[in-house]
């Protein structure tokens, strides 16, 4: 009774678009089919403005990176400097040197007008120029953390406390010397930036607007120091006329095409080409497209299409498997090499140890040992990166400094027997280059330590940094202590060798002086 029913009324429903004139049926089945490709051109319009908002983004996280990147090391090594002085003033108000180390740091700041005050309780200056009032920043009450202000339109004020909270010092940066500190190199699109504290900021480029449907992308990353944060921002795509023009064209096309009687659109077109793009788009990398219902299309030239498709299918399976063949290929002999370096770099080590066993002079034995030194380092991290070859996730930071200690207290001479290293060190991943220069500088401060105090007992440690992608890598020792032997060393060779090493690793070394330190920024990956 219910299919007599549905019968009936499919029948009717027939009868009433019989009944219709052709060009109304035409206007109907012309609309039902380009109404889909309408919409998927204004989808696709859509979709590459959103495209080139996610290329605006990924540039201005890269810039704004390096800028806040830039900024930090900026301020922290000033401050870092200005710490040093305060303190040395703060037991020794007459402390002319330190005050003239502190004046030689900010050399280039002061000749961009920039300025610094070292003052104590009563407002007397000990070393640096007065801010003035109208720069005043209070302290903290206790040494350690660094306050900030912004004044708008002439810069910021860092300020922090001497250890017995009786000295304190200021550092005014102007707004012209933090914008070019700031400015990303190589980034050509118009952007703004802006120095935030609380609810402070500091302008360091401007960007003007364009009117009502600007549109824009921004970030804000911290500086970490002070509790200072960039924002920058760029425009995205605007949503021009011509934007607007091409949403609006799809559709004032599909209207007008529709409003074309005379265009019949039967199946000898549209069902097939359905069919064909319904096999097409269920194809996967790898298969074969099935054209068996294509081959029963009475369109010659769709069915001429489907083969073509079919063709292409089978060459795409085919390239694949030449590329899956080649990468195998390609990663045996890439494993072959490494196995070769790594014995090439013992064959050296083994070599250097028996010229060693055999010198006669206690000079030659030390400079030997040197080498072997440096040779074991870059051993080290060649062997943690073939090992790593298969995950490719990076280089374990631990593993790679505990061999490197390792090796170090096995080369080192008799009178360092009683050397001990202790190690300290999150669970990072790095690449290769940073490790490379690394296990260098590692092996350059703590022979550097052995010089100054053969038996100095040495702390290595690595810890997160404010950035996600950074960590702290920093050696301690009493044999690191400023004194006339570091300074000597450092001037003849190994300042110079730290100094490119730092370069290397795009960041800077920082040497405590009285606490006896050497401290660096390192990039890391991810965490083991």
């Amino acid at each position: 009774m219910r299919t007599s029913r549905d019968g009936r009324e499919r029948r009717a429903v027939a009868s009433r678009l019989a009944r219709m004139p052709t060009g109304a049926k035409l206007f109907l089945i012309l609309s039902a089919a380009l109404l889909p490709l309408a919409l998927i051109a204004v989808v696709a319009t859509l979709q590459t403005n959103r495209t080139a908002d996610e290329e605006a983004r990924a540039q201005l996280r890269v810039a704004i990176a390096e800028s806040s990147r830039a900024l930090g090391i900026e301020l922290i090594g000033d401050m870092t400097a200005l710490r040093v002085a305060l303190n040395a003033l703060d037991i020794d108000a007459r402390d002319a040197p330190s005050c003239a180390r502190a004046q030689g740091v900010f050399a280039q700041q002061l000749a961009a007008g920039g300025r610094f005050m070292i003052a104590d309780r009563l407002g007397r200056v000990l070393c640096g120029s007065d801010l003035g009032k109208e720069l005043a920043l209070d302290a903290p009450a206790a040494a350690g953390p660094i306050s900030a202000r912004i004044f708008p339109a002439r810069g910021i004020v860092l300020s922090m406390a001497g250890t017995s909270g009786v000295t304190t010092a200021s550092a005014f940066f102007p707004t012209g010397m933090l914008a070019s500190i700031g400015r990303p190199t190589g980034f050509t699109p118009p952007y703004a930036a802006d120095l935030q504290h609380d609810d402070d900021r500091l302008n360091l480029q401007a960007l003007a607007d364009h009117g009502p449907l600007d549109r824009r992308e921004r970030m804000r990353a911290s500086i970490g120091i002070g509790e200072l944060f960039l924002e920058m921002s760029v425009r995205n795509a605007p949503i021009s006329s011509p934007l607007l023009i091409a949403m609006l064209l799809p559709i004032v096309m599909w209207l007008a095409a529709a409003g074309i009687t005379w265009l019949v659109v039967d199946r000898l077109m549209v069902y097939p080409l359905r069919r064909l793009r319904a096999n097409v788009s269920a194809y996967r990398p790898g298969e074969e497209i099935d054209m068996g219902e294509i081959r029963s299309i009475p369109s010659q030239e769709i069915r001429e299409l489907g083969d073509t498709f079919r063709t292409i299918s089978r060459t795409v399976a085919l390239h694949e498997a030449d590329l899956a063949e080649g990468l195998v290929r390609q990663t045996r002999l890439t494993r072959e090499v490494h196995h070769r370096v790594k014995n090439n770099l013992q064959i050296i080590a083994s070599l250097i140890n028996f010229h060693a066993r055999g010198a006669r002079s206690a000079e030659v034995v030390t400079a030997y040992a040197s080498i072997q030194r440096r040779v074991d380092a870059l051993a080290v991290v060649h062997r943690n990166h073939f090992a790593e070859m298969e995950e490719n996730r990076g280089l374990s930071l631990r593993a790679v400094i505990g061999e490197l200690a390792s090796n170090i207290r096995a080369t080192a001479p008799d009178e360092s027997a009683r050397m001990g290293i202790v190690l300290d060190v999150e669970p990072f991943l790095i690449n290769q280059d940073v490790a490379i220069a690394v296990a260098f500088i590692i092996t350059e401060i703590v022979e550097l330590a052995m010089l100054c105090i053969p038996d100095a007992q040495i702390r290595i440690s690595a810890r997160a940094d404010a950035a996600d992608d950074r960590a702290i890598l920093r050696l301690s020792s009493p044999g690191l202590i400023a004194c006339a032997a570091l300074q000597e060393a450092l001037d003849e060779r190994y300042g110079r060798v730290l100094e490119g090493l730092s370069r290397q690793l795009r960041s800077q070394l920082h040497h405590e002086e009285l606490s006896g330190a050497f401290e660096i920024s390192i990039a890391i990956i991810g965490r083991d």
